[in-house]
């Protein structure tokens, strides 16, 4: 089950003189990433290399940032998606000590800072949620928002036209018992659409 981070982890690697900084942190996409990264390169003037992984379903991203192509992002980023995380990023603060790695040496430099970070970290399992939309007569709106709460569901907008539309998001493993139980509640008088799935 996909998993992401509920604080940033942090370690600290020595490699023949260079040290490499780690950090794994839960962030919303690509923008928030390079943000972080932006203050890191602040923090770390300098730094020879500010190298930055990102899990982030279609804006996923791995950036070697001056080190030896593939040698720094792209391992990072294999350690995220070996761990099945989403919505995480892993940076690595390189300060250089005088001794060259080796392609190698740098592919195992970041892959275990990374590693490190991460076990120090909290996994949060991402639970994914349905977004619903359910049309009732009037008499069955205190229905749904009982069994709306008894699944952990939230409400959303509701309307009230000839029927009321409630906008329900709920944990897609309780989404058909709660069908169920409406449709049962209602004699079959509720209406679904679904909206869409949601990593939350």
């Amino acid at each position: 089950m996909p998993a992401t981070l509920n604080t940033p982890a942090h370690a600290e690697l020595l490699v023949r003189k260079s040290r490499f900084l780690a950090c794994v942190q839960p962030v919303a996409d690509r923008a928030q990433a390079q943000a972080v990264v932006a203050a890191l390169r602040a923090e770390h003037p300098s730094a020879a290399h500010v190298c930055w992984a990102l899990l982030a379903g279609g804006q996923s991203a791995a950036v070697d940032d001056g080190e030896p192509s593939g040698t720094a992002g792209r391992p990072m980023f294999e350690v995220l998606r070996h761990h099945d995380l989403e919505g995480v990023l892993a940076t690595v603060v390189r300060y250089f000590g005088g001794v060259k790695l080796g392609a190698g040496g740098l592919v195992r430099a970041y892959t275990d800072s990374v590693a490190q970070a991460l076990s120090a970290a909290t996994l949060v399992p991402l639970q994914r949620r349905t977004r619903l939309i359910c049309t009732v007569p009037y008499a069955f709106e205190g229905l749904v928002r009982r069994e709306l709460a008894a699944v952990q569901g939230m409400l959303g907008e509701v309307r009230h036209g000839s029927l009321v539309e409630l906008q329900l998001e709920v944990p897609e493993t309780q989404a058909p018992a709660l069908k169920l139980r409406v449709d049962d509640g209602t004699q079959g008088r509720a209406g679904w659409i679904l909206v869409t799935d949601l990593a939350q």
